[in-house]
Order: structure tokens, then sequence, then C-alpha cells
């Protein structure tokens, strides 16, 4: 059976800012695109049978620039819908609903957590085809990807508060002895040759 990587997108000014974004299309900070692009060594050796993107453009350019082709988009991989939260930081949420929190509390006019949860699910279902053949990478957004990490290891949808997932990072699912596994999380890439070289050169 073949893993799965889940790459999460590179920064945008929202994400830099910590507000809530699903249905807002941002593209990539210079940063943002810089990270993307660091992700591109790691990627260069592996062989993936199919990568599937959200169809959201942070998403889309963060693949593209880190080296991928994009086989297919699928709207399960959006981001979790913030609803009337789009937008907001969870401090500015918290001003009106204390102590709200997306993975128990959901959001009005948008999703709650066992909907993100079921699309998660039926995604990985229709994953199944594919891992039978390889590899599949995955480039989404933090909150759904979380969702999927600890629907993965059959956790509720609620368990992804406890699987914190920076931009552009990398995180892999597998299996051990047949029982599905989180073989690595929040991977950051690594860096440069010339930023190594430059750090180990003053000691």
């Amino acid at each position: 059976m073949g893993q799965i990587t889940l790459i999460r997108h590179g920064a945008t000014t929202w994400s830099t800012a910590r507000r809530h974004t699903s249905y807002t299309d941002l593209g990539l900070t210079p940063d943002g695109e810089r990270q993307a692009r660091s992700l591109r060594p790691a990627l260069a050796a592996e062989r993936f049978v199919a990568v599937l993107s959200s169809p959201r453009l942070r998403a889309v350019r963060t693949a593209d620039l880190a080296g991928l082709t994009i086989t297919d988009t699928d709207e399960d991989l959006a981001e979790w819908n913030y609803g009337e939260y789009e937008g907001q930081t969870t401090a500015e949420i918290h001003e009106d609903q204390p102590g709200w929190s997306v993975w128990t509390d959901g959001c009005p006019g948008g999703e709650s957590p066992s909907e993100v949860g079921e699309r998660v699910d039926r995604l990985l279902s229709r994953l199944h085809p594919l891992l039978d053949k390889g590899h599949v990478a995955l480039v989404g957004h933090a909150h759904s990807l979380r969702v999927l990490g600890a629907r993965w290891v059959g956790l509720p949808p609620s368990a992804g508060g406890l699987l914190r997932l920076d931009t552009a990072t990398l995180s892999l699912l597998g299996t051990e002895h047949g029982r599905r596994v989180i073989l690595r999380w929040n991977h950051p890439p690594a860096p440069p040759v010339d930023a190594v070289d430059a750090t180990t050169a003053r000691h």
C-alpha cells in the first residue's frame, strides 16, 4: 500500500495574520512562494501515482512551485468553510464568543467538524484504488488536512486540533503492521545547502 504525502500551501497575507481563510481565494506572498519552492528538493525524488490539490489558488500555486504536476483538483480538499468567521482571527471571534473553538463548535454559516470529517472520509475512500498503485500527494490547507490526519488514524475530526500544521510543511501518512499510522507530521523542508554551509562556517 502506498503512502500519502500531505503538503500545506505556502504563506498568504491572511495566514501570516492568522485570519481564517477558506473560500477567499488569496495568492501566496513572496515569502509563501519561497516556502513553496523550498519543498522542491524533498519532493523531487518522490514518484506519485497521483497529485490532488485543493482548487484554491494558494494550493495550486504551491504545487506548481514545489515541482508537482497536479493530476486533479478536488473540492473535498478545500479548507474548512468558516462561514461568518471568514477573515477573522480567533482572538476577534473570542470577543463575541469566548471559549469558541472551530474543533468543537464549527462555524455559523459554514461547516461543523462532522461535516468536514464526512468530506475528508469521502476523499480517503476515493484514494484507496490509487494507494494500491503507489504513493499519493495531497496539497491543501491547515484545518482540513489536520482533520484528514486525524481521520486516517481513526480519530474524530476534533482530534485535528492536536495536530498543528504550519505553512509549507510536509506530513506523511502510512501503515505499520497493517494499521494506519502517522509517519511524519508538520515537517519543514530542509534549508538550502548554502544556508547550511553559511551556518556551519560560523562554528
